[in-house]
């Protein structure tokens, strides 16, 4: 690849030409905040800025609280205790653990009284795989994807104050999911944090509610749900409702749509006494907050009694079901389904607690297809909600893969676990059509082959005879549609076939909606349409449309198609099989999806801001294999998030500058070294060649934006930063 041009320019560059030599910096664990250091800046040219570094063994350590002591890579963390709550600041390397992915626009909005859906996160302990911000390489970690039937994510541990991991955070948000932390006090320990904050007057339990409200907006998810498994005493639980109260308004004030929920288990008594009901015992703590998460061993008179507490806030009363079944429980296991029944039919929403259970104590190879199988049997009591904004961009990945792929391209071999790069998920299942026909399409997760990341959709079906067309519905949206929009699939084709793929869409207000340049397939009152083919792209959307009808690396096709309309609102995407004409018989396909976009127009027409003063800090070095050291670092830039989708980190080089006993620089192309979803990311033990006696060796930082609107952008945009580091003299 040709050689990055600017990042850094103009008046921001002259502005930081002023040299700073690096001082060693000790950082200890705890919630300082601290001024990071960069590595010396020796020169600050248009094209990069350039740092300097003498090679050291010294090792300064990383605060233990944020970055894991044998690699050095970031992770997310909790609090374990009330002492460590009141004094969390936000400190610099907190910066790893902000979610970047803000709650989507859904419909129905989470106020609406529609029964809600609740999943309770809780796996063998927590923050597993799922703590390393930036990834890892675990080969069998658990996944969820059936995010279009959740309302509310809670993650849940037994430490006092969990914090959700980030990736779950954005992975959530970007499906329109709301995410909570835990606040939980158990046994004796837990009776003595709730004396020390409840006991007192109304200044100690608001700086607790006060430092929650914090943790959440800082970190940006959205609540929590309050969970106090230990007797009180009297003064203590008096308190509770306040406490309550003024956490909740808080919390409204600072982050929209937050939540605060309380779990079944304390009464106003004070004893520690789980009821499985909302009732006269408990109901003060249900009028002190947004809902209340009943406890586990109910049966159908608990429903009934609950109507009249619940009143008209019944979809606030959210009716735990563990999914292992512990206890006196109607359903569990694969006969979930039993409880959920009871529950709609009583108009209540339910948390699922500990669906994990598919992965826990089944087998790993088995577990997608136990994983569909559970889901699958709790469909019909799971209402969708709808993504209501643009752009529309989804790959299909469930965040893991046993490959890395970039657009068809393989980047990286080995299997790896990312959460914060799961993209948006479709609906899953097997459909079939009505009547005696034998049509029918059944939708899957497909790790074995991808367009972008780690896994694609697998769509496989079956075009009755009767039939000219089959057609699955991937993803209910509500979004009003701006006057023009493009749309995009990548695709392949599975063995010998003519059956032809597309994408339709419905569209809502069908009387006043204008469509113009697509055909209409019928009038009900959600008109589904099928696409024209944008055949001559704006030299503008060069980027965007670059592909377009052509046959891509891999066997992969995009089709891009053209939209206007007027008063539209866009509900659907479905992708339609067609058999090819003269066919009569029954015609099998399998399909792979490999992208779908839906972009307004508009979008494509902004610049995009360029990455911008990327440094180099807390600078790491160890002995490696022979001639090579490890390299750790951390590099920080600056950006417009709300235009990003995540960032790309490369580097080149790691070899002599063309400075006096140097050697050539390698022709090669960067090479990838992981994804950001923050303006930092930390570089672990990469391997760079060792610099000899008086002799200069040179690495280069690249990070790479990549727009929402999922374009590749020309490597001269990106930000980027070198390090010069040489032998002690």
């Amino acid at each position: 690849m040709e050689a990055a041009a600017a990042a850094v320019t103009g008046s921001a560059a002259r502005r930081r030409r002023r040299r700073r030599e690096q001082e060693p910096e000790r950082l200890e664990p705890g919630p300082r905040r601290r001024r990071r250091r960069p590595g010396r800046r020796i020169k600050d040219v248009e094209e990069e800025t350039v740092f300097r570094e003498v090679v050291s063994f010294s090792s300064d350590p990383l605060p233990v609280r944020y970055y894991d002591k044998d690699t050095t890579k970031p992770i997310s963390f909790y609090l374990s205790s009330l002492e460590e709550l009141l004094a969390w600041t936000p400190h610099m390397e907190d910066g790893f653990n902000v979610a970047l992915e803000p709650l989507a626009c859904r419909q129905p909005p989470l106020s609406s009284q529609r029964p809600r859906t609740l999943l309770c996160h809780d796996m063998m302990g927590g923050y597993l795989d799922d703590r390393f911000i930036q990834g890892s390489a675990a080969q069998t970690p658990y996944a969820f994807y059936h995010w279009q039937h959740i309302d509310v994510f809670v993650y849940f541990s037994h430490h006092a104050v969990t914090i959700p991991p980030v990736g779950w955070t954005n992975a959530a948000h970007r499906q329109g999911v709301c995410v909570l932390g835990t606040f939980i006090t158990e046994w004796n320990e837990g009776a003595r944090l709730c004396e020390a904050f409840l006991a007192g007057d109304q200044r100690s339990y608001q700086a607790v509610a006060n430092q929650l409200v914090q943790i959440a907006q800082f970190f940006r998810f959205d609540g929590w749900l309050i969970n106090i498994e230990n007797p009180l005493s009297l003064a203590a639980v008096g308190n509770m409702p306040p406490f309550l109260r003024y956490l909740t308004t808080q919390l409204h004030r600072q982050v929209p749509g937050g939540l605060v929920l309380w779990y079944d288990s304390v009464v106003q008594s004070g004893q520690l006494k789980w009821q499985n009901e909302l009732n006269q015992h408990n109901r003060v703590f249900f009028d002190s907050c947004d809902g209340f998460f009943t406890n586990y061993n109910w049966q159908e008179e608990h429903l009934e009694r609950m109507l009249g507490q619940a009143g008209e806030r019944r979809a606030d009363v959210y009716v735990g079901v563990d999914v292992f079944a512990r206890g006196n429980v109607v359903g569990g296991r694969f006969d979930t389904d039993k409880s959920l029944e009871l529950i709609r039919k009583h108009g209540f929403s339910v948390a699922l607690f500990a669906p994990g259970w598919v992965y826990e104590c089944l087998e790993k190879e088995h577990f997608f297809q136990n994983q569909d199988k559970f889901w699958g049997r709790l469909e019909r009591y799971l209402p969708t909600h709808s993504i209501c904004s643009l752009p529309f961009v989804t790959s299909f990945c469930l965040g893991m893969g046993a490959r890395r792929v970039c657009y068809g391209q393989e980047e990286t071999v080995g299997p790896w676990y990312h959460l914060s790069a799961q993209e948006m998920q479709p609906l899953f299942g097997e459909h079939r059509l009505g009547g005696d026909g034998q049509g029918w399409v059944r939708t899957h997760c497909c790790l074995e082959d991808a367009w972008h990341g780690g896994s694609s959709l697998l769509i496989q079906g079956v075009i009755p005879s009767e039939a000219g067309n089959v057609a699955v519905r991937l993803f209910s949206l509500q979004v009003p549609v701006p006057p023009k929009i493009f749309l995009s699939m990548v695709y392949k084709l599975e063995g010998p076939t003519d059956v032809t793929v597309a994408l339709e869409l419905t569209t809502g207000d069908a009387g006043s909606c204008h469509i113009s340049g697509i055909s209409v397939l019928n009038a009900e009152t959600s008109s589904r349409h099928s696409l024209r083919p944008l055949r001559v792209p704006p030299t503008k959307l060069a980027r965007w449309v670059g592909r377009c009808g052509r046959q891509l690396s891999g066997g992969w096709v995009q089709h891009c198609y053209e939209v206007s309309l007027r008063g539209c609102l866009l509900l659907d995407l479905f992708v339609c099989f067609t058999r090819p004409p003269g066919s009569r018989e029954e015609e099998s396909f399998t399909c792979r999806l490999g992208e779908i976009q839906v972009v307004d127009a508009a979008s494509l027409l902004a610049p995009l801001p360029q990455v911008q003063a990327v440094t180099v800090s807390h600078v790491r070095w160890r002995q490696g294999p022979p001639g090579l050291l490890q390299l750790s670092c951390t590099l920080h830039w600056a950006f417009l998030l709300p235009q990003v989708r995540c960032f790309r980190i490369h580097c080149c080089g790691g070899t002599g500058d063309g400075s006096p006993g140097g050697e050539p620089p390698r022709p090669e192309g960067p090479t990838f070294l992981g994804l950001a979803f923050a303006t930092q990311y930390r570089i672990a033990d990469l391997l760079v060649d060792a610099a000899g006696p008086g002799q200069d060796r040179r690495i280069t930082f690249l990070v790479e934006p990549v727009p929402k609107e999922g374009f590749r952008v020309p490597q001269a945009e990106w930000g980027r930063a070198a390090l010069l580091y040489s032998a002690p003299a």
